[in-house]
């Protein structure tokens, strides 16, 4: 799964919007946008949140797996 689906897979198990992500991540709406759509990557510092903040709200345990295989 490239990344672009992963953070959309995650975000939608979530149930939450780009824009309430980001706030939650500590990035802007238009940061999971251009993730989303493939324009740019999280760099390692994002990945890690991410994978910290799915890890405290109930997450698929292979998605974030998959989040901490790109950051290594």
């Amino acid at each position: 799964m490239e990344t672009s689906e992963l953070i959309k897979a995650i975000r939608s198990q979530l149930g939450m919007s780009q824009k309430d992500f980001g706030k939650a991540i500590h990035v802007a709406f238009a940061t999971v946008n251009r993730w989303e759509n493939n324009r740019t990557l999280p760099n390692d510092i994002a990945l890690a949140v991410i994978a910290d903040y799915c890890e405290k709200h109930g997450v698929d345990r292979e998605l974030i797996d998959a989040i901490k295989d790109r950051n290594r």
